[in-house]
């Protein structure tokens, strides 16, 4: 679990708190301010009422009030740090981490402000910046929880394993549950969220609305067993990966065991979800084409004679390796020839490595395409289509943003997906979205010459990303918007029937 910069709930006792006590506190400030005696005392007003107007959505005069009170009070921390806040919840990141810096440069001493910037660099993947700041912040306050929790989300991108369960457990023993803020006006849905400490969770930030759901964050591998969890209409299971996060998911299934409440992704349906369950599992069924994957120690892979040992399991060159858990295409890696292998696995991160057959999805151009569909509440909705000139397809690589033809080719898999792939490949799809039983997961795949689905990868962890607003990806927004109306459309139904 990624850490991140939280508005905490109002201090009057609520969990809720509809707008008209927002405003109502909004006033109070202004007079307050007004007839302030102190400098200090006016300063700390001030920000409170800057925060608050960011908090009601009113940035552009949140924006304008920080301005103005670090014009009075250009050092003062509570103010920079606020700030940093705001321009971090209006998408403005690099802003955010220049504001965080002259917090850091005023205030060395404080551990949020290393903190805060730290969780932006990892948000950017600048691991060794992040390192650098969460190990400061933990020299001056060792016991610090959201800074163990940041650097143990370092390590586990890093590939350091044991050291990020380390920092994991400092960080969410006895702070495995947290409530966020709401800002809604009218009573909100009570949604209890599970996610793992060390990553592999569905990314929820477009679709659980801070102002129609009041979100309980569960961190199931270190809740325990006598925790008293707040009242919920819902639980949303959004632990997703089963190969890096099963005892998290065991956890998860033993808080499911005692619900009373819908659960959306159960737990115990997202534990058949490994690659290599997926791969055996998926490919029995007609229409699926799936990679022969098996788990290999890397020691072996490197060794002389690797090559003969994964042609002895069955394996040909070209063919692909992946170290377990990471995701967007990180320690991914295809191996050409026998020769390239050692050198390959050596490269990556753990002590064992999948092999993975090599799927040709090339189209008739010679270029790959890798189409995503997700499955949402029993229903099949297209996401996109990425047509890269390199093996590995993701979308923020992909040759799509300078080539018209491919996404005018997207265009038409958006807007009729029967039609692009086929009955064939639908019916596979149907199948396969039977067979995982989950609420919220995607499909990511090629087509066969023969109209197979050649399937890559089926789980709940799949992104829902929304374009730029560029004109030339104005054709993207209807059908992702429409997926996560679909989300938001289920997490409403099942509620309410509680």
């Amino acid at each position: 679990m990624r850490p991140e910069q939280r508005t905490p709930a109002l201090s009057d006792g609520s969990d809720w708190a509809p707008r008209s006590k927002q405003e109502a506190r909004l006033r109070e400030l202004e007079a307050g301010i007004a007839s302030a005696l102190e400098a200090d005392e006016a300063i700390a007003l001030e920000v409170e009422r800057a925060a608050l107007l960011g908090a009601l959505n009113r940035r552009e005069e949140a924006f304008a009030a920080f301005i103005a009170t670090l014009q009075k009070a250009p050092t003062h921390f509570s103010a920079l740090n606020e700030f940093g806040a705001l321009l971090t919840s209006m998408g403005s990141i690099d802003a955010a981490c220049r504001v965080y810096s002259e917090a850091i440069l005023n205030h060395p001493d404080n551990p949020m402000g290393h903190i805060n910037l730290a969780n932006l660099l990892l948000r950017g993947s600048r691991y060794e910046q992040a390192r650098a700041h969460y190990e400061t912040a933990l020299k001056i306050d060792p016991d610090h929880a959201q800074a163990h929790q940041g650097l143990g989300a370092v390590l586990a991108d890093l590939g350091d394993r044991d050291g990020a369960a380390d920092h994991f457990g400092k960080g969410f023993r006895g702070h495995a549950v947290s409530t966020l803020a709401y800002r809604g006006d009218t009573a909100p849905i009570r949604l209890l969220q599970l996610v793992s400490s060390g990553g592999g969770n569905i990314p929820t930030t477009l679709f659980l609305d801070d102002t129609r759901f009041l979100t309980t964050v569960v961190v199931a591998d270190f809740l325990e067993p006598a925790a008293v969890l707040p009242p919920h209409q819902l639980i949303f299971n959004t632990i997703g990966d089963v190969d890096l996060c099963r005892p998290a998911l065991e956890a998860a299934c033993r808080i499911t065991a005692q619900a009373k409440v819908p659960v959306i992704n159960d737990p115990a349906a997202v534990m058949r979800t490994g690659r290599i369950d997926n791969a055996a599992r998926l490919g029995k069924l007609a229409g699926v084409r799936t990679a022969k994957t098996l788990a290999i120690a890397r020691q072996l892979l490197a060794a002389p004679d690797g090559a003969r040992s994964l042609e002895q399991r069955g394996f040909a060159f070209p063919l692909l390796l992946r170290s377990v858990g990471y995701h967007t295409g990180r320690n991914f890696v295809r191996v050409a020839r026998a020769d390239d292998l050692a050198a390959a696995a050596a490269s990556l991160p753990g002590e064992k490595l999948l092999a993975i057959e090599y799927l040709d999805a090339r189209g008739a151009d010679g270029k790959p395409r890798k189409y995503r569909v997700m499955m949402i509440d029993g229903k099949l909705y297209p996401l996109h289509l990425a047509i890269s000139k390199d093996w590995k397809v993701h979308y923020f690589t992909a040759d799509m943003a300078d080539k018209p033809d491919h996404r005018r080719e997207e265009a038409a898999f958006l807007e009729d997906m029967p039609a692009v792939l086929g009955g064939k490949a639908m019916a596979a799809l149907q199948r396969v979205k039977d067979a995982l039983g989950l609420d919220y997961a995607g499909i990511d795949f090629g087509l066969g010459a023969d109209g197979d689905v050649l399937l890559f990868e089926a789980n709940a962890t799949m992104v829902i990303a929304k374009p730029g607003k560029e004109a030339h990806w104005a054709y993207r927004h209807a059908a992702i918007d429409t997926v996560l109306a679909a989300v938001v459309a289920m997490m409403e139904r099942r509620s309410a029937l509680h």
